[in-house]
């Protein structure tokens, strides 16, 4: 079994794995957002603030997820 072919293939599952946690808690955060807009509308501007902020840590992570898996292909 050629090394490179596992690498690649390890890389691209922890490259999909994180861009499926990062759609969970996406979706998770913009559902509860949308919760909570619907319970207290008033509170709009603090409520998408925080999602905003928490949604970019998200990313964030994923990203570097997605970076170090592909990285450990193209050492």
């Amino acid at each position: 079994m050629d090394a490179n072919l596992t690498y690649a293939g390890l890389a691209a599952i922890g490259a999909g794995l994180a861009a499926i946690g990062a759609g969970f808690g996406i979706g998770k955060i913009g559902g509860s957002a949308m919760d909570a807009i619907a319970r207290q509308p008033e509170a709009f501007g603090k409520i998408q603030s925080a999602m905003i902020i928490a949604a970019a840590l998200v990313e964030g992570a994923a990203l570097f997820g997605i970076v170090t898996a592909l990285l450990a292909v193209f050492k």
